[in-house]
């Protein structure tokens, strides 16, 4: 049952890549800083750990890192102007949560 979970979680977040690599990046980001926070690099981030976690398990640095990523994104979408780039980074966020998901499934 668990296996089944994580395999449906595994490919719902490849699903999920595939549709953030086929988003154009909202428009006037570039160079944005929120929350002290570099909205390329907090893009760049979610996605790097998404496309580890697909790959295999994380090591404990990395495991830690995605959850102050994804605590991250609650002090930035607060912060956010623009319904584009709300959605789009509201995806992100649910991207690297659903990673973190399939990161503990694959630790059961």
């Amino acid at each position: 049952m668990i296996a089944d979970m994580f395999e449906e979680k595994l490919d719902a977040l490849s699903r999920m890549m595939a549709e953030h690599m086929a988003r154009p990046f909202p428009p006037g980001f570039r160079g944005l800083d929120i929350e002290d926070q570099d909205m390329v690099m907090l893009d760049a981030d979610a996605c790097g750990y998404a496309t580890s976690v697909l790959k295999g398990p994380l090591t404990e640095r990395h495991r830690a890192g995605l959850m102050r990523l994804t605590a991250m994104f609650g002090k930035v979408l607060r912060a956010i102007e623009g319904e584009y780039a709300i959605r789009y980074y509201t995806h992100v966020r649910d991207m690297a949560v659903l990673a973190a998901e399939v990161e503990d499934l694959r630790e059961k």
